[in-house]
């Protein structure tokens, strides 16, 4: 408990006090004495102003102390505090809450914790015996009781748990939690969900849509990826209660009509009409000098 009157003899060495904080700052490094508390019985606190520009705010504390029955005041510790105003640091945060989506870059390594609530084991019991295996942990204990000795088999080999897994597909040590598929569904209807301005104004939704392209697992039945390099999502997982303008049936262009061939009336006799008539017949007789004009 502090007691709240300071110490007499204490609060009075304001001197010593501020000679303890020269020692530390330097002659030039200490200001105008800012006050006294009581941190306990005969122990007290002393600040003073600090002239240094870079800790605007800060303040030197020197704390004195003394014996019962003694009137002689020590120095207990000399310490730059903040003040309510100082300038202050930010507070450390640990990489792993710093890191933002595309801070990864190329030739960068993202390790992942082994408790990650995101990840759940792909299989289980490679590493673990059988029930019945001899140095299961149940017939390990049974021999302890019955002082028997237990020489465990050889370790599993492509029979076990872990190679039928990696034969069947399931190689996967860890695989996404019920929780980190929530948080990845999250993200993407954040994204490009329904409830995006884009999705409130489109003609339809991307279930309708023939741009998707479905996914597999348990998400497949709410997410699908934009095949539409027109659209706004192409590429993108996307919600199937999205939508966009470019919905393969929200307009469809009708085929522009095809010209009729042209029909050739053979039953009737026909003229021939020349193109490019001939350039004889003209007024003007062949070998005539042609006058001024060009006319006969």
């Amino acid at each position: 408990m502090r007691s709240r009157t300071p110490d007499r003899l204490c609060a009075e060495a304001v001197e010593l006090a501020r000679a303890a904080a020269e020692d530390a700052a330097g002659p030039d490094g200490v200001g105008e004495h800012l006050g006294v508390v009581a941190d306990g019985d005969r122990v007290v606190t002393h600040s003073f102003a600090t002239k240094e520009a870079a800790y605007r705010g800060w303040r030197w504390a020197v704390t004195l102390a003394r014996a019962s029955r003694s009137k002689q005041v020590t120095v207990d510790e000399t310490v730059l505090l903040p003040g309510g105003d100082a300038v202050l640091a930010p507070e450390w945060v640990p990489w792993s809450e710093r890191l933002r989506p595309g801070d990864l870059g190329p030739g960068d390594l993202l390790p992942t914790e082994a408790d990650d609530l995101r990840l759940e084991p792909g299989f289980t019991g490679a590493d673990e015996p059988p029930p019945n295996s001899a140095v299961s942990p149940e017939v390990a204990e049974l021999a302890e009781a019955e002082d028997a000795d237990v020489e465990p088999k050889p370790a599993p080999g492509v029979s076990s748990i872990a190679a039928v897994a990696e034969e069947i597909g399931m190689a996967r040590p860890r695989v996404l939690s019920r929780y980190g598929l929530h948080a990845a569904a999250d993200r993407w209807e954040e994204q490009f969900g329904p409830k995006t301005p884009m999705a409130q104004a489109a003609p339809a939704k991307c279930a309708t849509c023939g741009f998707l392209v479905p996914i597999a697992g348990s998400l497949r039945q709410a997410f699908g990826v934009c095949a539409n390099e027109y659209g706004p999502a192409d590429g993108h997982v996307v919600s199937l209660s999205f939508g966009c303008g470019a919905h393969s049936e929200a307009a469809v262009v009708p085929k522009p009509p095809k010209p009729a061939e042209p029909v050739l009336d053979e039953m009737h006799d026909v003229d021939p009409m020349s193109l490019h008539p001939e350039r004889t017949g003209g007024s003007v007789e062949e070998g005539a000098e042609s006058e001024e004009l060009g006319h006969s």
